[in-house]
């Protein structure tokens, strides 16, 4: 998918990919490792594994190399890892890269802010059965965001079936569907008295991941400050273009 939106764009070109399937029919030289990699790039985009993170941040340090880091399912301890290379190069990190998630945690936001007082909140997320993380990383970055914009403190519930017992007032309850080859589905309902919002994101490709990753490899092309941007950053460049 990022090969085919690159090849529609004049602004991106990809110089090499990095794969165990070394197939080079594409278009450019892929190479199993990124070790392998002596062509010059302006940033490298990661949709990978976790467990290739830290040669990944160690290459891109070393050669003063901005990254789109768009895996997920990272430890705290790897998260820590981005934190620290972006000390020294502009990194760039979301749980979903999708233009479309990063305004529904826009309008999650408001409601939590407004609703938040009387209204019960629950996360629902369904994806594909080859996913191997459950909650997936978007529906851990829409409860941050819940829990930063509810006006109490919560806690974040992942199995009613191990306590029998009401839902506590705190509760954000994080709900995970796996089945047949679901793109993504993410759901916030806001449940109150007589009356339930819900606000709902569906990836219909992953073609929309593929181009939020272009979008942001070309956004951290411009950046020289090294630090660790997000989404947030990106949409408020695109906000900021249609004023």
């Amino acid at each position: 998918a990022i090969t085919d939106i690159v090849s529609k764009n004049p602004a991106a070109e990809i110089v090499a990919g990095i794969d165990l399937n070394t197939d080079s029919s594409c278009g450019y030289p892929v190479y199993e490792t990124v070790s392998e990699v002596t062509e010059a790039a302006d940033v490298l985009i990661d949709f990978s594994h976790p467990s290739l993170l830290s040669g990944l941040l160690a290459y891109c340090v070393d050669r003063k190399l901005p990254a789109v880091i768009a895996t997920t399912g990272c430890s705290d301890e790897q998260l820590a890892g981005i934190d620290e290379a972006a000390k020294s190069v502009p990194m760039f990190r979301s749980g979903n890269m999708s233009l479309g998630i990063n305004v529904l945690l826009m309008l999650v936001e408001r409601a939590a802010k407004i609703l938040g007082d009387t209204f019960d909140v629950e996360v629902i997320e369904r994806h594909h059965n080859q996913k191997i993380d459950a909650p997936s990383g978007t529906a851990l970055m829409i409860a941050d965001r819940l829990k930063d914009a509810l006006p109490h403190q919560s806690e974040l519930v992942y199995d009613r079936h191990a306590v029998r017992q009401k839902r506590g007032y705190q509760e954000i309850g994080m709900h995970s569907l796996r089945g047949g080859t679901i793109v993504g589905v993410h759901e916030v309902v806001f449940a109150g008295r007589d009356e339930v919002v819900e606000v709902k994101h569906e990836a219909q490709s992953r073609e929309v991941f593929a181009a939020g990753a272009v979008k942001a490899a070309l956004f951290l092309t411009g950046m020289k400050e090294p630090k660790l941007y997000n989404m947030d950053d990106l949409v408020a460049t695109v906000i900021s273009d249609k004023l």
